[in-house]
């Protein structure tokens, strides 16, 4: 039986690039056409921290390495990078891909969804304009991908005006938690098994979190109240409140014939 050349299977490359047996990747097998085609962008830290762009397409996802991530703000043209094809099963894909093998480091999901082709994607890709509508939890709208002149694999990847724009903000930094999981960077580093190099490359790069994390630091102990005679509503009223109380205490000792020095304030609190 004749074998098919790499020209045959569009995800030859990407399975000669892994090896499967020490990677948590999906092998790369191509699915059935859609009629609804899946979109996914996935926050990847390997060497280089990177946002995979991934449009499907005839059974499997056209994939561009975005440095600077996409943006919802017309201005922003980021450079998106053409790689290889990848399974559609890719598009699940959270966890960390073993040290040493192809792209190894820590991969989040950072949006998904479903996308539309505007005209015909096969004659915008052959020549090196595909404008198409993202239906994500994150990104929304109409997106272009434009391929830069004498170069194969560099396009520009910029946002169209609608009203999904946001102009101004970085939606990468804004929004940095998965979409399956909730999780951030270092959080899928230390729980997939990532290296403690994977852990600190992950923890560089994982985004803003809130103040008080109750999610890995358990709930916050609650402090006592300070119970007053009326709702004080204003920080100015409560301190106001506390200096008088402490003159309160430092005149009652003073009666008392207590030895000066300084002593904390005597503040009434109830349980």
């Amino acid at each position: 039986m004749q074998t098919r050349s790499r020209t045959d299977d569009p995800l030859a490359k990407y399975n000669e690039m892994r090896d499967f047996r020490r990677t948590k990747e999906p092998p790369g097998r191509r699915a059935p056409k859609q009629a609804t085609l899946s979109y996914c962008v996935q926050k990847h830290a390997a060497t280089r921290l990177h946002y995979d762009f991934r449009l499907e397409l005839d059974g499997v996802l056209k994939s561009w390495a975005v440095p600077r991530g996409p943006s919802l703000d017309p201005k922003d043209r980021r450079l998106a990078v053409q790689t290889e094809d990848h399974p559609v099963d890719y598009g699940d894909f959270e966890g960390v891909i073993a040290e040493g093998e192809y792209g190894g480091g820590t991969v989040l999901l950072w949006d998904r969804g479903t996308w539309e082709p505007i005209g015909d994607p096969h004659a915008g890709l052959e020549k090196g304009k595909l404008e198409f509508l993202v239906h994500g939890e994150k990104l929304a709208g109409r997106f272009i991908l434009v391929r830069l002149k004498d170069t194969d694999s560099e396009w520009l990847l910029f946002k169209g005006n609608d009203e999904h724009v946001r102009k101004g903000e970085i939606v990468v930094d804004e929004l940095p938690r998965s979409v399956a999981s909730g999780r951030y960077m270092d959080d899928i580093a230390t729980e997939e098994g990532g290296t403690q190099k994977q852990i600190r490359r992950a923890a560089a790069v994982a985004g803003r979190r809130p103040a008080c994390p109750r999610g890995r630091l358990g709930p916050v102990p609650q402090a006592p109240t300070l119970r007053f005679e009326r709702p004080l509503w204003r920080a100015g009223a409560i301190w106001a409140s506390i200096l008088r109380c402490s003159r309160t205490a430092s005149w009652r000792r003073s009666k008392a014939g207590s030895s000066p020095g300084p002593r904390r304030p005597s503040i009434p609190i109830r349980s």
